[in-house]
């Protein structure tokens, strides 16, 4: 009988194998089930935040409207507290009842020298701050509970918001204080007499009264962040440079400081696009109003990366608007006058002159 010179498997190296990988398998599953637990926890947490953070702003902003003064200058300090309290239940439906402690309602006077840093409120002169701190902490309110961090002893995590809302002071404004971000050739600006109007089209042409086209690039520019999107150019159509498009400008070392614009200051902004639809409804809201128009002198590059030189603002009005694709897309302005004098941002909370004692117009939010 014969007897082979090597050994025989005893079992199947297959079945081992397989074994091994189960193994593995379970073992990995641990870590991977751990990382879904925290992502759905964490993803709840985010969105439970973003709702107090949101029903904190609108809390601010209902009651820092109580602040406004009556007939004989007084103001209900009391009612503007309540009408905290009063927004918040009734808006966070999921609480029988949600405490704000009395602290966390602050009610005083901004100094406008902390606009940019940190915000101080003061307990002098008008109030026209509110301040609200909503807190989900178990301490107030019941805090934003866990679903699979249970099984590490966390019940629940704790979420506090915060949000200040001020009154505007009511100010005598420059004239033509918002802005058009469309560009106008200096030597076009001159040559055109005052009242004259004439038509920017969606493909960046232009046509004089009598439906004649002038040559030049007539494309929107972007007066501060670099590639602004359809929304950022509505909101400045509708309401002028905001303090993000000065500190883009600076930061960009395009203009010396992020407290204003140089009316008499050359300076370089990106080209945009052009006219989009996305304007449509912005333009449509000043019709009939005043804007300032950048004047350039000068083109560098080419495409979305052309730079206009800005050397002046003329002062126009806006006639009409129609946006129905590039051919028949268009806004109607109206020559009037050169503007001199400094662009400051809407809501520059830091400057105090120009307003009003004692008088507001709308709130907004600051932080």
């Amino acid at each position: 009988m014969a007897f082979s010179k090597f050994p025989q498997p005893t079992g199947c190296p297959g079945q081992a194998r397989k074994g091994a990988i189960a193994a593995t398998t379970a073992l990995l599953l641990i870590p991977i089930a751990g990382m879904l637990a925290f992502a759905v926890d964490y993803g709840y947490v985010l969105r439970e935040r973003s709702e107090l953070q949101r029903m904190a702003d609108a809390a601010a902003l209902a009651a820092v409207q109580e602040l406004v003064p009556k007939a004989d200058l007084s103001q209900d300090l009391a009612a503007t507290r309540a009408a905290v309290r009063q927004y918040v239940q009734m808006n966070l439906t999921d609480f029988d009842a949600f405490t704000v402690l009395d602290e966390d309602i602050e009610i005083g006077r901004f100094d406008p020298a902390t606009v940019f840093t940190n915000l101080t409120i003061v307990n002098d002169g008008v109030a026209d701050t509110v301040r609200v701190t909503l807190r989900r902490d178990t301490a107030t309110n019941p805090g934003v509970p866990m679903f699979f961090a249970r099984v590490l002893g966390m019940d629940s995590s704790d979420v506090v918001v915060t949000a200040t809302a001020v009154l505007q002071k009511a100010r005598y404004l420059p004239p033509g204080s918002g802005v058009l971000p469309f560009s106008v050739p200096e030597s076009h600006w001159n040559g055109l007499p005052e009242g004259h109007v004439w038509s920017i089209y969606g493909d960046g042409h232009l046509e004089d009264g009598a439906g004649n086209m002038i040559p030049g690039n007539w494309g929107t520019v972007d007066i501060g962040i670099s590639n602004n999107s359809t929304r950022d150019l509505s909101d400045q159509i509708r309401g002028g440079l905001y303090q993000d498009d000065l500190n883009a400008l600076n930061g960009e070392s395009r203009i010396p400081t992020n407290e204003y614009i140089d009316g008499d200051l050359d300076f370089y902004v990106n080209g945009d696009t052009g006219l989009s639809g996305g304007m449509r409804h912005a333009v449509a809201d000043v019709h009939g109003q005043t804007r300032l128009i950048p004047i350039y002198d000068d083109l560098a590059g080419h495409g979305g990366g052309t730079d206009f030189r800005i050397v002046d603002w003329g002062v126009v009005q806006v006639v009409n608007s129609e946006f129905r694709g590039n051919g028949r897309t268009f806004v109607e302005i109206k020559k009037t006058y050169l503007y001199d004098g400094d662009l400051r941002p809407n809501h520059d909370l830091s400057d105090t002159s120009h307003s009003i004692s004692a008088a507001f117009t709308t709130p907004a939010l600051i932080e």
